[in-house]
């Protein structure tokens, strides 16, 4: 009997099933070229609306075009050709996106660097990417300093938090966190240019028309760290590109019920140097002429909280650490959540019980998604028109494969766990000049090997079990530590947890895992008693550890890496 198309579907990509109505299952063409020129686009579409707003001060899309043809026309001067790499150092402040755009419509390549990095690690992201230049906040101008004379950097252009803020507001912010705060510690770099004489010296001059194809690269973005030296993803103009054009036919369903507001408003505190809030928040929030909120700190959780009261907030993504630690703040649950329409979870697994208080606190659920940096970043997300936390990563979007591979690279049937494999135009073009990695991880028939264990249900959800080198062996069962994280967190007197697993003469390896209480007086033998009630035996901790906090990344994922010492 003859297959019929629908069924051919089902077998091969059952995911395509389970697609909300309206929702392309490809992209078509790339509506650009290059993302210099869907900067472009937006500002003329978009002039007079605010783009970015850090601490009440707000510029709009025209005077974003503005400044980043200045910052462009700069660099340009400085002798840079097209494709040469320039390195961002800085967090969310206004200058910012007027860098990024500005390298990207020059024809350069973007490095994102941590601004937080040791000397170290700035040296070999710096040495390895070959950056001509880089633009750094003060505040870690002493990092760069460490650096110089190591690395091929022939340019350095420093700028302080209050440099776009305007005069006098400008001044005072410069003033507080340098003397008040003492944030700025001592620094020096002999030749380096200031941001504003930066401005000056490209005002009067144009900015060259750069010919930038999809092919060409947009950034490198640095990754890999956890798992050894860091290596840069290198996303062509394309690649990113394409992640736009499939993240914005996945939207268009949140707006189903609720009308798309004129203008929609996004909380960035997710660091834009960060892939997730990079394409999300700027190259995504630019070409639907969205309105930026920048939240520099947002550790800093009651001056977050006191930043989202002044604005009415469409769109949040964050990540799981983040949503827990506004929810324990009192005065987060009285802010009005009355215009938020979508609160979108990545970077790290969003635990259920996070799920379920955000939605109780918001009235809107948590839309989980997954991506890595080397897919620009999204790969999967959940229907935006669902109305509870599904606690998978979603489906593929438009144009996407997702294949369960085991470990000789067979496809494995739905329900079984094995190597999240993806395919699609949002998948890097490679490492970095590291053809030995590229080729660990790119498969001959053009999937990329996530490194995350997961299984696909029969109509088309992924759900992740773990990093593959985070599982947990105990007595030959694979022990998954997200499981364990999640299940402990249900517990009222946990606030965080973390896994891990320990050399065990028994079992070979057992169960460890570190808390930090909400409940003061909560017992080990609790933290056992309440384990015991859920998880079967060889998943049950076998080691507590109380801290009074838990290790994490300057995006908030917990490292477990550090707390296996």
């Amino acid at each position: 009997m003859a297959t019929s198309a629908s069924q051919k579907i089902a077998a091969n990509k059952p995911w395509l099933k389970s697609y909300p109505p309206g929702v392309p299952h490809e992209i078509g063409q790339l509506e650009f070229p290059s993302l210099g020129a869907l900067f472009e686009d937006a500002c003329a579409r978009f002039a007079a609306r605010p783009a970015y707003t850090l601490m009440g001060k707000s510029i709009s899309y025209a005077e974003l075009l503005e400044l980043s043809s200045r910052i462009g026309a700069f660099l340009q001067s400085k002798g840079l050709e097209k494709g040469d790499r320039v390195a961002i150092m800085m967090p969310n402040i206004l200058q910012y996106p007027a860098v990024l755009f500005g390298v990207l419509r020059a024809g350069f390549t973007v490095v994102n660097v941590n601004p937080l990095y040791t000397p170290r690690e700035l040296q070999h992201q710096l040495t390895d990417s070959g950056a001509k230049a880089i633009f750094v906040l003060e505040n870690f101008a002493t990092t760069v300093e460490k650096v110089m004379g190591k690395v091929p950097v022939e340019h350095v252009v420093v700028t302080a938090m209050g440099d776009l803020l305007g005069g006098l507001k400008g001044a005072i912010v410069n003033l507080v966190v340098r003397r008040l705060k003492k944030m700025v510690p001592a620094w020096s770099l002999p030749g380096h240019v200031s941001f504003k004489a930066a401005l000056a010296q490209g005002q009067g001059r144009a900015l060259a028309a750069a010919s930038v194809t999809p092919d060409d690269n947009a950034f490198l973005q640095y990754t890999g760290g956890t798992t050894g030296v860091s290596k840069g993803a290198t996303l062509s103009q394309g690649n990113v590109l394409a992640n736009v054009e499939q993240n914005k036919a996945w939207i268009e369903v949140a707006f189903k019920d609720r009308p798309e507001p004129e203008q929609l408003v996004y909380v960035c505190a997710l660091p834009l140097y960060h892939i997730f809030a990079l394409t999300i928040n700027a190259v995504i929030g630019a070409s639907k002429g969205a309105q930026n909120i920048l939240i520099p700190n947002p550790r800093d959780i009651p001056g977050f909280v006191k930043e989202l009261a002044k604005y009415k907030v469409h769109v949040f993504p964050g990540l799981n650490t983040l949503f827990n630690a506004l929810m324990n703040n009192p005065d987060f649950a009285k802010l009005d959540f009355s215009s938020l329409m979508l609160t979108i979870g990545g970077g790290m697994a969003v635990q259920q019980p996070v799920a379920e208080r955000w939605k109780k606190m918001t009235g809107v659920p948590i839309f989980e998604g997954y991506g890595l940096s080397e897919t620009s970043p999204v790969a999967t997300t959940n229907r935006f028109d669902s109305t509870d936390f599904t606690g998978t990563i979603g489906l593929p979007i438009p144009s996407t494969e997702i294949a369960i591979r085991d470990e000789d690279g067979r496809d494995l049937p739905p329900g079984e766990v094995g190597e999240i494999c993806i395919r699609g135009p949002q998948v890097m073009k490679g490492y970095w000049n590291r053809p030995d990695e590229t080729a660990k991880v790119m498969t001959e028939d053009g999937f990329f090997r996530s490194g995350d264990m997961g299984f696909m249900d029969e109509n088309g959800y992924v759900k992740i079990v773990d990093r593959k080198k985070d599982m947990i062996l105990v007595s030959g069962f694979n022990v998954y530590p997200n499981e364990i994280e999640e299940y402990a967190v249900s517990h009222p007197g946990i606030l965080e947890a973390a896994a891990i697993g320990v050399p065990d003469e028994h079992s070979g390896e057992a169960v460890k895992l570190f808390i930090v209480k909400r409940d003061p007086g909560l017992s080990e033998q609790d933290v056992k008693d309440w384990c015991a009630k859920g998880l079967t035996n060889y998943k049950r901790p076998r080691h507590i550890e109380f801290r009074a906090d838990l290790p994490k990344t300057n995006v908030g994922k917990i490292l477990r890496r550090e707390l296996r010492g």
